[in-house]
């Protein structure tokens, strides 16, 4: 069993701490609350109570518990900090200015348009590694920050995560903590800031501290309740998490939201608003608290354990080039497990990451290379895009997060705030379209290049062969931002050289003429749909040109147009896609403001069914014959 709150909390047990210290944490942590309603009176919005019942938690953590360098809060050697609850900015914030990262004076641009002290942290911010605010994300993150830093990194670098109450009711955070405890992480800190109130009534289970220290032992967790207005009972839960082995710790600390604040301490109806004409009171009554009103005699930091090892994340390349034989049959996710096991032979930061798809997507390819690299994370898909996000952070690894395309579409918040997180992630999902066949519309990944298109730091892959699957994922492993690499379950034709040369936005012409009649752009299975297509049109006398796009974002705009025009300004788009955000799409945006071009759009005009590949192509009109008959059609325009 995990301590209780009478086992540890009380002062009057033993204690290495003098009052001295006792004293300045706790005025640190009144400054803290002076500051946070400061702010949120100036930019009239925030959140300060929320802010006040992790005052004495983030005085803890800040100027006694962590290791972290002011003059670099990014340094890879130091502890890392995430704040889940990110509606609580104003404290982080304050607590960085208290440590002298900048002037206290600054914390009044608070949600200013010119001020990088956003709403809700950001990586504008250097001393923040991912954007929080979208609740049950944090935990995640930690996760794959921990895991690198015990199994990778082998450092002395620990995690800390702070999370509300409200947010974890969140499944991603139970999923992330059944991670935590498989994994064994025992430098991770989960913090509970457990202040019984919601945004719009109290949560779930208050104050029943015996409910939340029974589920985080369920999940193999060091489970300590604590007065979270007890600075020492909070630093020697710290010190007993640091001494922790083969278990994460979680501190599961009472608060109370507002505490501090006479009249609204532990009161409903005083989330995300400012004090307003009480705060002036509010600061009276915080400030007589304080012993010390001057400078911090507390150093804000320890000195660091410099032991994280140098990473090197540029210019990866595959150890060996494709090799594959022109006209034979490959599936595209196969081709993918190929490359991540040459990229990973070639740069030692190259991980893998699944939700117990690894034998389907073919991930798997990487324990050829080294089992250790990769990370099972289980039928948990949040937490496999978060915990990806974590792995990233810092740039200690080139991350690839795979699973079936349909199933990122739990995980598309994760993706979006990854985008505020300026994260660098390889995400590859395969089992795209109708072509996976008798399986069925559950498993049918059709709305993946719509969801990723939308992401504004996303780039979109969607190759066609082995050739140029190998190619994306190196390309993607060198892309800032978030890729997305979308395979196929069928095998597909080589259609290109082994030693072919691909860029992002550049489309590949396949097969031309000089006098070709219809532009068709297809992709991986229509693609081969496509080919077949122009034999049987050749065969009537009709040429036609194809073309594939390799990266559907950025998307070669100018190819398309100059293509389009040489053959008459007709195009046929055909893809295994719903017509909704798809390759039809960005091929019509592409060339909205042409003139004299026309543009005839196959998809997938409604919810499949199981089926064999060719037939369910037939049926949803993207095969061979649909291409035909929408070629002579077009013909006549």
């Amino acid at each position: 069993m995990g301590c209780t709150l009478s086992g540890i909390a009380s002062k009057k047990s033993n204690s290495n701490m003098s009052e001295i210290k006792i004293q300045d944490l706790e005025d640190i942590a009144n400054k803290l609350r002076i500051h946070s309603i400061k702010c949120t009176q100036a930019s009239n919005s925030g959140h300060p109570t929320s802010c006040a019942s992790m005052a004495e938690i983030t005085s803890v953590l800040f100027f006694h518990t962590m290791r972290y360098k002011v003059s670099a809060p990014r340094d890879p050697s130091s502890d890392r900090f995430i704040l889940s609850k990110g509606h609580a900015a104003p404290i982080l914030y304050a607590a960085w200015a208290e440590a002298g990262l900048f002037s206290p004076d600054d914390l009044m641009n608070l949600r200013k348009i010119d001020s990088d002290l956003e709403g809700h942290p950001t990586p504008r911010l250097n001393f923040i590694d991912v954007a929080t605010g979208s609740l049950g994300q944090g935990l995640s993150v930690a996760c794959g920050m921990a895991y690198v830093g015990k199994y990778y990194d082998k450092a002395s670098y620990r995690t800390y995560c702070l999370i509300g109450d409200g947010e974890s009711a969140e499944g991603s955070i139970w999923e992330a903590l059944s991670f935590a405890g498989i994994k064994k992480l025992d430098n991770l800190v989960a913090i509970f800031d457990i202040n019984r109130l919601g945004q719009s009534e109290p949560t779930a289970f208050q104050h029943e501290m015996d409910v939340y220290q029974a589920r985080l032992e369920s999940f193999g967790f060091n489970a300590l309740v604590v007065d979270g207005h007890d600075v020492e009972a909070l630093c020697k839960a710290f010190h007993e998490a640091s001494q922790t082995k083969g278990k994460p710790t979680a501190v599961l600390a009472k608060t109370y939201k507002g505490r501090g604040f006479p009249e609204i301490e532990d009161k409903e109806n005083w989330h995300g608003k400012p004090l307003g004409a009480k705060a002036e009171d509010v600061i009276a009554h915080i400030q007589a608290l304080i012993k010390n009103a001057g400078p911090n005699n507390l150093v804000p930091q320890k000195p660091l354990r410099e032991n994280a090892p140098e990473v090197k994340i540029s210019d990866i390349k595959l150890s060996s080039p494709p090799n594959y034989k022109k006209g034979d049959k490959v599936a595209t996710r196969e081709a993918y497990g190929k490359a991540l096991a040459k990229l990973a032979e070639n740069n030692k930061s190259v991980i893998a990451l699944d939700g117990d798809t690894k034998n389907s997507t073919f991930s798997n390819g990487i324990m050829k290379t080294d089992p250790e690299r990769y990370i099972e994370c289980f039928i948990a898909e949040q937490n496999l895009v978060g915990v990806g996000i974590g792995a990233a952070c810092r740039d200690r690894t080139v991350a690839f997060v795979s699973t079936f395309a349909a199933f990122f579409t739990r995980a598309f918040d994760q993706l979006r705030m990854g985008a505020i997180s300026q994260t660098n992630i390889n995400c590859v999902g395969s089992h795209a379209g109708i072509s996976i066949g008798g399986d069925g519309p559950s498993q049918m990944a059709l709305e993946d290049l719509a969801m990723f298109r939308t992401i504004p730091t996303a780039t979109v892959f969607y190759p066609s062969d082995a050739v140029s699957t190998e190619r994306a994922c190196e390309l993607a492993a060198n892309t800032p931002g978030i890729c997305f690499i979308r395979t196929s379950r069928p095998g597909t034709t080589v259609v290109y050289d082994n030693d072919h040369k691909f860029e992002l936005g550049k489309a590949k012409v396949i097969k031309s003429s000089d006098n070709d009649e219809v532009l068709v752009i297809g992709a991986a299975i229509t693609l081969r749909e496509a080919l077949t297509a122009a034999d049987q049109l050749l065969d009537n006398g009709t040429n036609v040109r194809i073309l594939d796009l390799f990266t559907i974002k950025p998307i070669d705009k100018d190819g398309i147009i100059e293509n389009a025009r040489e053959c008459g300004g007709r195009i046929i788009v055909v893809e295994d896609h719903y017509p909704e955000g798809g390759i039809g799409e960005a091929v019509m945006s592409a060339v909205a403001t042409e003139r004299d071009i026309i543009v005839r759009h196959l998809a997938v005009p409604r919810v499949p069914r199981s089926g064999n590949c060719d037939e369910l192509l037939d049926m949803f009109g993207i095969s061979a014959s649909a291409i035909v008959k929408a070629v002579n059609e077009i013909k006549s325009l």
